[in-house]
């Protein structure tokens, strides 16, 4: 039976994440409230909404799973995302908010149409496939996600988690909109902090500490401490490493995580978040790592690695902790899930009904349109969850780099190579998406199982230059780019308003 203290604890936070739903939907009857919480969030606000978002159930159960399997080498990954975020809010944040507010952006595909001047809408119409295919297969790999949690901690069944998760989410996301994900994200991200901090520490303590964790490791199998992996320092063993470290790559311009800038209040909280981003980050992927490594120590031989969060959570600590993990392990789902649902339904309402179809609709019922929307996609990606299990680390990577290698090369050329054209930007789109769901299902196996966010990322950005090169940019445009990035290299400014 399951303790009333986890229930207490979980049905607690559920009600908290109404509530916050509630209070959000005050400013979400109009396009900028709904989607963008009118860009005023502030800068702890966006630096831990990002995070959680781009990290999602994935860092729990995925990562922590993967180096349940793999030992220290899971620490590329660690690398490749710390660097990824670190570039993303050094170089690409603030250059991307000053486009997005001198256009009036309230998407990414508002920006691209806007810098290329796209007025036949070839752009909003190729950024809204990719949006709703990407997203879907990202969606239900999450709320598989809430399934085996529920299953691990409540002995709930699978379809059953699912649909629970995906109706919490389903309501405040759609009552609150932008706002609500934001500061749902916000709670979300600091529980996630926490937990990924106590886990590891007590899991070594539990495993005999740390000369005990490793010694245990290494009896295992010695390949656990080495830093390839036991795959050599050949072909390999480089392919792999690359893989890895290649994750990282989706922060520089993945459309979840560039909303985020577009919704800060301004430059100045954009300056402020990026210390914060960091350190989460790095907190985040390290707490992962190590924590499959004492969970590898504790508890070898589990049939699926993916639930060894789930277990430490349960037999490490006492039941009212075991309802935080549990928690923690639905605050990193909701915060990528309600993202995603938000993301599609922009490209639904704002790109195309808007922008395409009806530009004369009012903003309230645009506003309901995106709510209705947002409802209809949810229930499609849970029906997609509840049909099959999946294993979330591989599913979620592959949607993952699927929006980021379509979106992240067009993004960083449109931000900084005056040359970039229209043509090149609707080619850069479709062979990155193209080449990524291609090298999974043709090329991957014959590769070393390489990652396919590095071909479908190169892919990318090689088609953006070559078109580019070949076509010729919007008129004025170089002098666009010159004069944001005169703005952007000066220090940002206290707003007087």
């Amino acid at each position: 039976m399951t303790s009333p203290a986890i229930l207490a604890v979980v049905a607690t936070y559920l009600l908290i994440l109404l509530g916050i739903g509630i209070w959000g939907g005050r400013g979400s009857d109009d396009l900028s409230g709904y989607f963008v919480a009118d860009k005023r969030l502030p800068s702890w606000v966006i630096a831990f909404s990002s995070n959680a978002t781009g990290e999602s159930a994935w860092l729990l159960l995925g990562l922590t799973g993967m180096d349940y399997l793999v030992g220290v080498h899971a620490f590329w990954i660690v690398l490749g995302e710390v660097l990824g975020v670190a570039l993303a809010w050094a170089f690409v944040a603030r250059p991307f908010k000053e486009a997005t507010d001198r256009y009036e952006s309230i998407t990414v595909p508002d920006y691209l149409a806007a810098r290329f001047r796209d007025r036949s809408h070839v752009l909003r119409i190729v950024s809204l496939l990719i949006i709703l295919g990407m997203t879907g297969a990202y969606t239900a790999a999450q709320l598989t996600a809430a399934g085996k949690a529920f299953h691990s901690f409540l002995d709930l069944s699978y379809g059953t988690g699912v649909i629970v998760g995906a109706v919490i989410i389903l309501f405040y996301t759609t009552v609150g909109g932008f706002r609500a994900v934001a500061y749902s994200d916000l709670l979300q991200g600091v529980l996630m902090f926490v937990c990924l901090l106590a886990l590891p520490i007590v899991g070594i303590v539990a495993a005999g500490g740390w000369t005990e964790t490793m010694a245990k490791l290494e009896s295992q199998d010695p390949a656990l401490l080495q830093p390839m992996g036991g795959l050599g320092m050949g072909m390999v063993g480089w392919v792999s490493v690359l893989g890895f470290a290649g994750v990282g790559l989706a922060f520089l311009g993945s459309p979840q995580l560039l909303t985020r800038f577009i919704a800060a209040r301004d430059g100045r909280q954009i300056h402020q978040a990026s210390l914060v981003a960091v350190v989460c980050i790095v907190v985040f992927d390290v707490g992962a790592v190590v924590a499959g490594m004492a969970g590898r120590a504790l508890f070898p031989g589990l049939e699926d690695p993916e639930a060894i969060y789930p277990m430490m959570g349960t037999e490490l600590f006492p039941a009212l902790f075991t309802g935080i993990f549990l928690v923690v392990v639905l605050a990193a789902m909701m915060s990528t899930v309600d993202s995603l649902l938000i993301l599609a339904s922009s490209a639904v309402v704002r790109d195309f009904l808007q922008q395409v179809i009806s530009p004369d609709l009012s903003e309230k019922v645009l506003s309901r349109y995106g709510k209705a929307t947002t409802v209809v996609l949810g229930a499609v990606a849970t029906a997609l969850a509840i049909g099959e299990v999946r294993m979330i680390f591989w599913f979620v990577l592959f949607a993952w780099s699927g929006l980021a290698c379509a979106f992240a090369p067009v993004v960083l050329c449109a931000l900084f190579w005056r040359r970039t054209t229209r043509a090149g930007a609707i080619a850069g789109m479709v062979t990155g998406i193209v080449v990524t769901i291609g090298w999974v299902l043709f090329f991957k196996a014959s590769f070393y199982d390489l990652y396919e966010m590095i071909p479908g990322f190169l892919a990318g950005l090689l088609a953006t230059i070559t078109v580019s090169l070949l076509t010729e940019p919007p008129e004025g445009a170089a002098e666009e780019l010159a004069e944001l990035h005169a703005v952007v290299g000066k220090a940002p400014r206290t707003p007087t308003t």
